[in-house]
């Protein structure tokens, strides 16, 4: 194991420490302090394991548990027989997984949309919710590097989002009525005509790197 794999193994698991304090405490320092204390009872960490964790503070904490829902996906893809199922399946799967993964910690995906809502927020947002689309289509064998890759990822996003969104109220059995919704949803953009106008106008309010595309492309 390299020193890497030692630092993602230690972020890991002070992540899973601080996700239920951040159900009650929010995406915060003392959520994040209450975490490495839990994390470190049994290691001897002191307070200052939190900070050489996550220099970032709190956005580093959230940019790590996006990394850490890609890797869980992943490992809960590999046991299905990808390939044998259609593209659209293969995309309501990553859906599937990435909640399934999140399910424990419910509460805590809450506040950390309420977290991400602040305006300030907002760039981290937008880049998070692009990267879980883009994540998934990967993970589903997509290797695109033309318009169709922002196509495909700008239309899975906004359904990404209002499906963890209806997951977050939902209080059905097995989470069965967001598993339909999302099929629903899924059904509807494969129908949805002009859909290319539709992603430029979605491109044209992210931030960052994707401006550079929406001028390239006009």
């Amino acid at each position: 194991m390299t020193k890497s794999d030692d630092l993602v193994a230690v972020r890991d698991r002070i992540l899973v420490t601080t996700l239920p304090h951040a159900a009650f405490d929010g995406w915060s320092r003392t959520a994040l302090r209450a975490g490495v204390d839990d994390a470190g009872k049994n290691e001897g960490w002191g307070p200052d394991m939190g900070p050489r964790a996550f220099p970032g503070g709190i956005p580093d904490l959230v940019d790590h548990l996006a990394d850490w829902v890609d890797r869980r996906m992943l490992d809960e893809l590999a046991k299905l027989d990808m390939e044998s199922l259609r593209i659209r399946d293969r995309i309501s799967a990553g859906v599937r997984a990435r909640l399934q993964v999140l399910a424990p910690y419910r509460e805590g995906v809450r506040r950390l949309l309420s977290y991400l809502a602040l305006p300030q927020n907002a760039p981290q947002a937008a880049r998070l919710t692009w990267a879980a689309a883009d994540a998934i289509w990967y993970a589903a064998g997509d290797q695109s590097s033309d318009f169709n890759h922002y196509t495909k990822r700008g239309l899975l996003a906004p359904v990404y989002s209002t499906t963890v969104l209806y997951w977050l109220a939902d209080e059905s059995e097995g989470f069965a009525d967001t598993w339909s919704f999302l099929d629903r949803r899924i059904s509807d953009v494969m129908k949805i005509p002009g859909a290319t106008s539709r992603i430029k106008k979605f491109l044209s309010s992210l931030p960052g790197p994707f401006s550079v595309f929406r001028r390239a492309r006009g």
